[in-house]
């Protein structure tokens, strides 16, 4: 019997050590979460999206992963009664400049394998959504919500009950390997295992480092603010409503998203964060910005996209800039329609010549796994990256 240590506690991990579970009933698993709790960071604080795999460049991991990932999770919510909804969303094309794009998402969409896809006319589109703008959309029926953090709290209850150790309180402050085992030094304990997986999403560059490896990827915190919209405005959206991505932009764009226990959320926007647990734009750590600043891919980044982020950071300080935007998709959305919401913080990982790292990257060494990026769709994706995982280390394990 082997034995593996888990660092970080996000859905990811937790899906990582139910499918390992699954695999290796008889290996000993341990999973660190510096929380109190599990799924306190990029999957407690995002919009709670079911991605169907509509974006992604065909044959990229993150295509095939998000297509089994959308189906995974949903038999997973179907047999542990989690809150979820195939609601299906409008991608809509705000102006006939955006027509070709929306033409490539549909040619993208079939060539991932979704199933259903349908080019609406403006008058098909406001029989589904009565209130939208634009010129055309795609009806993506596979698209869904769900409540993620019951996800997590279903993933924990069936993992504890199955002998995994989850243990909260324990930022992984240093790790040594020695004598065939990993050694993982943290406020609850030390504690060692033959086999290390890094699921640590925000810090995931830092936990590697600690394991020895070379910070040529860094993360860069990006916070996405949202707003919801007031009660009285919340007919204006049924279910999800997106933008045509613009290919000139590394980031999706404001969009409409119902809520799996209701209300309507927009946003969001992707603002640099000065810290990377920064969810108000008050939070700082200096280590964490100086760690960003210092970091050349970030200036090659700002200098390729320097409109954008001059615009995100306007939009940031400016509910009347971000309402323009939400306009085009609504265009009876009014600023004073705007109520604060949640915020996120999101794990961008960039290269040194300042490339937003799309695809997931995982990096397999002989006796440990670093999840490096795992951005959007992850969380809809983690069984399926879980499941992924175990097979790149199955011969380590058995």
């Amino acid at each position: 019997m082997n034995s593996v240590v888990i660092v970080g506690g996000g859905i990811v991990g937790l899906a990582t050590a139910y499918r390992l579970n699954e695999r290796f009933p008889d290996a000993a698993v341990t999973l660190l979460e510096k929380e109190s709790a599990v799924g306190q960071h990029q999957t407690g604080h995002n919009s709670g999206v079911l991605h169907s795999g509509l974006y992604y460049k065909p044959g990229s991991v993150k295509a095939r992963l998000a297509v089994n990932g959308i189906r995974q999770m949903v038999a997973f919510c179907q047999e542990n009664h989690v809150a979820h909804e195939i609601c299906g969303k409008l991608v809509v094309a705000a102006d006939e400049s955006e027509v070709p794009r929306l033409r490539d998402l549909e040619t993208r969409g079939t060539a991932n394998g979704l199933e259903g896809l349908r080019w609406l006319a403006p008058e098909e589109m406001r029989e589904i959504e009565p209130h939208v703008g634009g010129v055309a959309a795609l009806r993506v029926p596979q698209e869904g919500i769900v409540d993620y953090p019951q996800v997590c709290t279903t993933l924990v209850e069936k993992l504890v009950a199955r002998g995994v150790r989850i243990q909260t309180g324990a930022r992984v402050e240093r790790l040594r390997y020695r004598g065939g085992q990993w050694e993982a030094h943290t406020p609850a304990g030390d504690f060692e295992a033959g086999f290390l997986i890094n699921c640590a999403g925000l810090y995931s560059d830092r936990v590697a480092a600690l394991a020895g490896e070379r910070r040529e990827v860094r993360i860069v915190p990006f916070r996405g603010e949202y707003f919801k919209l007031r009660p009285q405005r919340q007919h204006l959206v049924r279910n999800l409503i997106y933008p045509v991505p613009d290919p000139r932009f590394p980031f999706l764009g404001v969009h409409f998203t119902r809520l799996i226990h209701g209300g309507i959320e927009a946003g969001p926007n992707a603002v640099l964060a000065t810290s990377r647990e920064g969810y108000r734009k008050t939070d700082f750590r200096p280590g964490d910005l100086f760690d960003a600043l210092s970091y050349g891919g970030f200036w090659r980044f700002l200098r390729r996209y320097p409109s954008m982020s001059w615009y995100e950071l306007r939009r940031s300080f400016s509910r009347r800039v971000f309402c323009q935007s939400l306009r085009r998709l609504v265009p009876e959305i009014e600023a004073g329609d705007l109520a604060a919401g949640g915020s996120g913080v999101r794990a961008q990982a960039l290269s040194p010549a300042g490339d937003i790292i799309q695809d997931f990257q995982l990096i397999a060494r002989p006796k440990a796994l670093h999840v490096l990026n795992a951005p959007s769709p992850a969380a809809t994706a983690s069984l399926a990256i879980g499941a992924d995982i175990v097979t790149m280390v199955a011969e380590h394990i058995a």
